[in-house]
C-alpha cells in the first residue's frame, strides 16, 4: 500500500492533515445531484481513503444535496481522532440541479445546521464560505454580511474554524481582517494558474491553499506535454499532474475526488512520484499553452 506520508502534512487550523486528502464531491450521482450509482462502492471509497491514511475529507452539504455527508458518517462515524472534515456553505441546489446563491445569515445558519445534522457532529471542523458572486469563478464584491453571519456561528461553537472558497486576494483579506481564515480553496491546476501569486503569498503567511479541480473537474486535463512527461516516468498523467501540484507549494493540499477504489488508490500513489526538475520545467510550460 503507498504511504501517503511521503506528500508530508500542513497544518490546517489547529490540526495538522496530510497533504493528500480525499474530496468527497464525486460521491453523489451525476452533476453532483442525486444518489450515487453504487451506494456500497461510495462507502468503501471512503474507508479505503481513509484506510490508506487520509485524514483530510473535503465535503459539503450541497452535494446531493445532503446524501454526501450522510454516505461519510455511513462509513466513517464514529469518526478517527485525526480526520478533518472540511465542509462549505453559500449554495443550494434546485429541484433542477441548479446552483442557487444562499448567502443570507438564515440560509448559512440552516447550511452550518444541515451539515452538521448530516454529519452527525456537534460542531464543524473548518467551514469555507463559498462565494457565487459569478459561478465561472472568483468575482469582486464585499464579504463583510455572509462572514459576520458566520463568525456568528463560529462564536457559539458550532464551527471551530473558517475558511474561503472562489475567492480573491482582495476578498482574503477583507475576511483576515475580520477573523482568522485558516484555509483558501480556489480552482487551480497544471493548466489553470491564475492563482500562482496568491499561493505564494498564503504560503509566506502559513495558510493552507486546497486547489479544487485539481484534475481539471469536470473537463480532465488534456495535454500532450503531461501524457509525454507520464509515459516517461511510468506514471499514469493524473500521477504527475498531482506530484506537480505537491510540488508546486508547500502549502497546498490536494483533495481530488473519485467514487472508484482502484482510482483512489492511483492518486494516493502520486505520493511516490518524484518529479526531476526537466519534468517540472516541462509542466510549468502546460499553463501558457493552454492560454495561447
Amino acid at each position: 500500500m503507498t504511504s501517503i506520508d511521503k506528500a508530508g502534512a500542513f497544518a490546517l487550523g489547529d490540526r495538522t492533515v496530510k497533504r493528500l486528502g480525499y474530496g468527497a464531491m464525486q460521491l453523489a450521482g451525476r452533476g453532483v445531484f442525486g444518489p450515487p450509482k453504487d451506494h456500497d462502492a461510495a462507502l468503501a471509497v471512503l474507508r479505503e481513503a481513509v484506510a490508506s491514511g487520509v485524514n483530510h475529507i473535503d465535503t459539503s452539504d450541497f452535494y446531493g444535496p445532503h446524501l454526501t455527508n450522510r454516505l461519510i458518517r455511513e462509513a466513517l462515524a464514529p469518526y478517527p481522532d485525526d480526520l478533518v472534515i472540511v465542509t462549505k456553505i453559500g449554495a443550494l441546489r434546485g429541484p433542477d440541479a441548479s446552483w442557487i446563491p444562499a448567502f443570507s445569515p438564515e440560509e448559512l445558519t440552516q447550511a452550518v445546521h444541515d451539515n452538521l445534522r448530516n454529519l452527525g457532529v456537534e460542531a464543524l471542523d473548518v467551514v469555507n464560505l463559498r462565494l457565487m458572486f459569478d459561478v465561472h469563478g472568483p468575482a469582486e464584491g464585499s464579504i463583510e454580511a455572509p462572514l459576520a453571519a458566520l463568525v456568528g456561528l463560529q462564536q457559539k461553537g458550532l464551527v471551530r474554524h473558517i475558511g474561503l472558497s472562489n475567492v480573491t486576494a482582495k476578498q482574503i483579506a477583507e475576511g483576515r481582517r475580520m477573523c482568522e481564515i485558516v484555509c483558501v480553496q480556489n480552482q487551480y491546476n497544471l493548466a489553470h494558474r491564475a492563482d500562482d501569486a496568491l499561493i505564494d503569498d498564503l504560503a509566506r503567511d502559513g495558510v493552507p491553499y486546497a486547489p479544487f479541480f485539481p484534475l481539471g473537474g469536470f473537463s480532465p486535463l488534456q495535454s500532450s506535454t503531461l501524457s509525454a512527461v507520464a509515459a516517461r516516468l511510468g506514471a499514469t498523467p493524473m500521477q504527475v499532474a498531482l506530484a506537480w501540484l505537491l510540488r508546486r507549494a508547500p502549502n497546498i493540499l490536494l483533495i481530488p475526488g473519485t467514487a472508484s477504489v482502484a482510482h483512489l488508490r492511483e492518486n494516493l500513489a502520486a505520493a511516490d512520484l518524484e518529479l526531476p526538475e526537466h519534468a517540472m520545467t516541462e509542466l510549468n510550460g502546460i499553463a501558457g499553452a493552454a492560454s495561447a
